[in-house]
């Protein structure tokens, strides 16, 4: 193929790598891409999201259902630092994505023209990787390259800066080959045989073995993998919130939520196990506490596909490097059968306490104002643990992790290390897109809704499915806990004065409908979801509510609160 511009020779590295969907906003900087992208619309579709943050999100919300690489364009400057949100949260949560930017002409780098900043410099701390391409002949190299790096090994963001020249610059030829290796670049580091045997010699002498598994699991495929290993094992296994999913709900072998406001017996009791094994996590903040008190008396093991977590949080016994996919299989044989029944009890009886205190007052609620629980509660009633749910970040966030119902993987989806407001309602479009067979649920807080509530014009013009739960307690409800709690109710600059939610919803020619009273919660959510398109529910619920169980900050996982 001879003679075709940089721009042309972008869309067609696309279509190599089989993309099918692009979520962006076009811009100067970006146009000659645009204006390629018009002529091959029938193989690749465009979503014009109504902000560059939203494009982000989306993507992720795409790459997360659907298991692909998410895909967000936009132009220079202002275009481009508008995604950076979204590429902070992917590289935290380890999400494959590839942003594509627009910049200035090449002669004009660094002269402060109209729309340029160094996104390269701004972005090169959240991205996996991130390049700048100022000539034509570098795409197809630097493309494969990008793809191979945002999905190999730990997935990540990686950025693409193209100059407008470079996008008009000709090419003499066209040849595209997929990237396969990097020189220099693991990928997967090498597992060690001798860590497996290792790490099953101390698991199989464990008297009170515990697990707790992250979003390694599903990036790595293993749920198959892992719902063995647990079954021989016969280990209880607890979730951090990116890992949710993973198993079933219902699994006997799951034992809840860990972190800070997970549940009572996982937090409580990894102070207490004998081995405490780490799969696909990697030690975050909320989900230990005080390091200096976390699990000290346990023998740590790791399995981890990116060394650099390794030691970093927790120091481990054994590090079993690589995929869990493949670890898990490959220790498997190494494994006993066992059934630690007595120490099974211990979670189930931790659970019961938790269940008198909080659970059945939230879940099961007569009298008072609605609970977030109880929303939760109706979801499940009416999607038989079969949908997608889509989180923005808050309380709301925390209740619909610890009460949502789920039979299938790849189905909780939220911002969790960066914990960003505003990513729920774009990232349920994407995921819908994502997965068009599966119901599709925001859960979103009155104040996250607000930071990205254009979307739905995005979401009105693509007449995608989407269906959004807005709890509203005319709160910023977790800042408003934390006042609460930690700092004598004084609640500065948190309380808020919303707008009409319906009304703007039918504004944008979305279905809506709005829930005060408990009795209509049920028929109201089932409405929704038999809907045939695009919905949004407001329901009014308690201002004042709090999430238990809690760990304050900077307390170990052993002092978590109930009330």
């Amino acid at each position: 193929m001879k003679n075709i511009s940089g721009a042309e020779a972008l869309i067609r590295c696309l279509i190599k790598e089989n993309v099918d969907i692009l979520f962006g906003y076009p811009g100067g900087a970006i146009m000659p891409v645009y204006d390629e992208l018009y002529k091959f619309e029938k193989q690749i579709h465009h979503i014009l999201t109504r902000h560059e943050q939203g494009a982000t999100h989306a993507a992720q919300g795409y790459a997360r259902t659907s298991g692909k690489i998410g895909i967000a364009i936009a132009t220079s400057g202002p275009g481009a630092t508008n995604l950076v949100t979204g590429i902070a949260d992917a590289q935290i949560d380890s999400t494959p994505m590839l942003c594509i930017t627009g910049q200035v002409a090449s002669s004009l780098l660094g002269s402060d023209a109209f729309q340029e900043t160094d996104i390269i410099g701004i972005s090169t701390p959240v991205t996996k990787w991130s390049y700048q391409i100022t000539k034509a002949a570098e795409i197809p190299e630097i493309f494969a390259k990008a793809f191979y790096i945002a999905k190999s090994g730990r997935p990540g963001p990686v950025l693409i800066d193209i100059t407008k020249d470079a996008q008009f610059e000709m090419l003499n030829s066209f040849n595209y080959k997929k990237c396969k290796k990097i020189r220099s670049y693991l990928s997967v580091p090498k597992t060690s045989n001798k860590s497996l045997k290792d790490a099953a010699e101390i698991i199989n002498k464990a008297k009170k073995p515990f697990i707790v598994w992250g979003q390694g699991v599903i990036l790595g495929e293993a749920e198959k993998e892992f719902t063995r290993f647990i079954e021989k094992s016969g280990i209880p296994a607890a979730w951090t919130i990116l890992g949710l999913s993973a198993v079933p709900t219902n699994h006997p072998l799951n034992v809840g939520m860990v972190g800070m406001h997970g549940n009572y017996g996982p937090n409580v009791l990894t102070n207490e196990c004998d081995v405490l094994i780490a799969i696909g996590m990697r030690f975050d903040d909320r989900v230990t506490g005080n390091l200096s008190t976390y699990a000290k008396q346990a023998k740590i093991i790791h399995f981890e596909i990116d060394p650099a977590e390794v030691n970093k949080n927790v120091v481990a016994d054994v590090a079993v490097l690589g995929n869990v996919k493949f670890t898990l299989k490959e220790i498997l044989p190494y494994i006993n059968s066992n059934k630690h029944e007595k120490w099974l009890d211990k979670f189930k009886s931790f659970y019961e306490i938790e269940f008198e205190k909080v659970i059945d007052k939230e879940y099961n609620k007569t009298k008072g104002g609605l609970s977030m629980a109880e929303v939760i509660k109706s979801i499940n009633i009416n999607t038989n643990g079969e949908s997608i749910l889509v989180t923005d970040v808050g309380q709301h966030q925390m209740v619909a992790c610890r009460y949502t119902k789920f039979n299938l993987s790849k189905s909780n989806i939220t911002s969790g290390g960066l914990g960003t407001m505003g990513f729920a309602l774009p990232a349920a479009l994407g995921a819908k897109i994502g997965d068009q067979n599966r119901e599709v649920i925001a859960v979103i807080g009155d104040g996250g809704f607000q930071m990205t509530i254009q979307e739905l014009g995005t979401i009105f013009q693509t007449k995608a499915s989407v269906k959004i739960v807005i709890l509203n307690n005319n709160f910023l409800g977790m800042v408003r806990q934390w006042q609460q709690l930690f700092f004598d109710k004084r609640y500065a600059s948190t309380e808020m004065v919303n707008p009409d939610f319906v009304a703007i919803s039918k504004g944008y020619f979305i279905e809506a409908n709005k829930v005060e009273k408990r009795e209509n919660l049920d028929d109201a959510v089932g409405k929704m979801i038999k809907y045939n398109g695009p919905y949004l529910l407001e329901v009014i619920i308690e201002k004042e509510e709090n999430v238990f169980p809690m760990i304050p900050s900077g307390s170990s996982v052993s002092d978590i609160r109930l009330e």
